[in-house]
């Protein structure tokens, strides 16, 4: 096998391999929430599309749901107890929320967010 050859197999290697690397699922969620969007905006997207808002958790629907708000409108949001950090929040308090859209058709269309992460 010739030096252009050689060298062309390692960069054809070394480009499939970083390209496979860089699209797994994890590092696909930790690039693609960087762009805060408005609660108007999420309420228009696709199912799992990737979320970032910034606003309050206004209150407590029960069962791990919220209310949450910012200046275009309201959503209801599922945050896992453990992303609380056991930091007391209250209507007043901003945050920063990471997660994706959860859209259910049954009994009729809901629009949630499921949360990954949540900063203070």
């Amino acid at each position: 096998m010739n030096m252009i050859s050689k060298a062309a197999l390692i960069f054809t290697s070394v480009a499939a391999t970083t390209f496979a690397l860089a699209n797994t699922p994890v590092n696909q969620s930790a690039v693609a929430a960087h762009t805060t969007t408005t609660v108007k905006h999420a309420l228009t997207l696709k199912d799992d599309s990737k979320v970032q808002l910034k606003g309050y958790v206004v209150k407590s629907v029960g069962d791990e749901k919220y209310q949450f708000r910012d200046n275009t409108g309201t959503i209801t949001v599922e945050i896992d107890d453990e992303l609380w950090q056991g930091k007391p929040v209250n209507a007043k308090t901003p945050v920063t929320i990471n997660g994706e859209v959860d859209i259910d058709y049954k009994p009729a269309k809901r629009i949630e967010i499921d949360v990954d992460a949540v900063k203070f």
